[in-house]
């Protein structure tokens, strides 16, 4: 069990921390959540975390994963692509490609 000292700070139990992958100098967020508080680490202190971890051929094997799961899902999608849709919109892809900024 923590305990908050007089300036509100807290000590994070040893094997919580060593659980979750936290260590000195990490940013945590807290949340409140109803009744309880959550402690999220920053995103981008896990994002380093899981990028220092993993080998280059693990991270081609997620990322060929996720691109997988993501066809899968482009499949599922009604995607129109009827041209009276793109007639409605009175621009084109083209005419912003041709705009050039008067800098």
């Amino acid at each position: 069990m923590a305990k908050v000292t007089s300036k509100l700070q807290l000590t994070l139990p040893k094997k919580i921390a060593e659980a979750h992958g936290i260590s000195p100098g990490d940013q945590i967020e807290f949340e409140s959540a109803g009744d309880v508080i959550r402690i999220y680490r920053r995103e981008a202190d896990v994002m380093d975390v899981n990028k220092a971890s993993l080998s280059q051929a693990e991270r081609l094997r997620l990322f060929e994963e996720a691109t997988k799961r993501q066809r899968a899902r482009e499949r599922t999608l009604s995607i129109s692509k009827d041209q009276s849709e793109v007639a409605d919109r009175e621009w084109t892809r083209e005419a912003l490609y041709d705009r050039v900024r008067s800098d």
